[in-house]
């Protein structure tokens, strides 16, 4: 994706998506679930090669995805008459006590071939046994190879506390700040960037 991109309206370049921070963070938000090896789809037909030792826990799957048949999704609102994909999950994910796991499509990511449907799970209580992610078939025309890494789920936890909300009118004290801010935003690029956002720090995962 380019920084910038010729814009026939401004008679310029202009800035893409690609250095809006709010976009970018949250395709980085949380965690990602990945294929764990090449699927290839010809014709509906889902199949892959991959070679794995017999799990030593029973009931582990050894396949990358299963399914869903359509009378499950029967009134759906995103139902499309054909079965839902499944895939499965070769994790365990155990979260905080009082924190849910937020599963949902990979952020912006809207040239995959399918739509993950999301889900809250009570990670802190359901963490035995892996999660698996129904995804709806979105392209019945797609031919090709869906290739080891592609991200399936985006991950994130949510505390299951609801949050105090309050709502009040401005004060003089708020009505100038939002001018500032809005005159500050305008003029320059690059505020929010520079003077809200908070850097986010490369994680890794910790070995046990």
């Amino acid at each position: 994706m380019p920084a910038k991109a010729h814009s026939e309206i401004h008679g310029r370049e202009i800035r893409t998506v690609k250095q809006c921070p709010p976009f970018v963070d949250a395709m980085s938000h949380g965690f990602m679930i990945l294929l764990p090896c090449d699927v290839t789809v010809r014709s509906g037909v889902f199949a892959w090669d991959w070679v794995i030792p017999e799990p030593s826990t029973e009931g582990h799957p050894r396949s990358p995805l299963s399914f869903h048949v359509a009378e499950q999704l029967a009134g759906a609102p995103f139902a499309n008459g054909l079965a839902a994909v499944k895939f499965n999950s070769f994790w365990t994910i155990e979260l905080e006590e009082g924190w849910s796991l937020f599963a949902m499509h990979p952020v912006n990511r809207n040239e995959l071939p399918f739509r993950l449907l999301t889900g809250v799970v009570d990670s802190d209580r359901f963490y035995d046994a892996g999660i698996n992610f129904p995804a709806i078939w979105t392209d019945p025309h797609f031919s090709g190879v869906l290739p080891k890494g592609t991200p399936i789920a985006q991950c994130f936890p949510v505390p299951r506390a609801a949050p105090d909300v309050i709502f009040e009118y401005f004060d003089g004290t708020h009505n100038t700040a939002y001018e500032k801010t809005v005159a500050e935003v305008l003029a320059n690029p690059g505020v929010y960037r520079k003077h809200f956002r908070v850097k986010r720090p490369r994680s890794a995962p910790e070995s046990a």
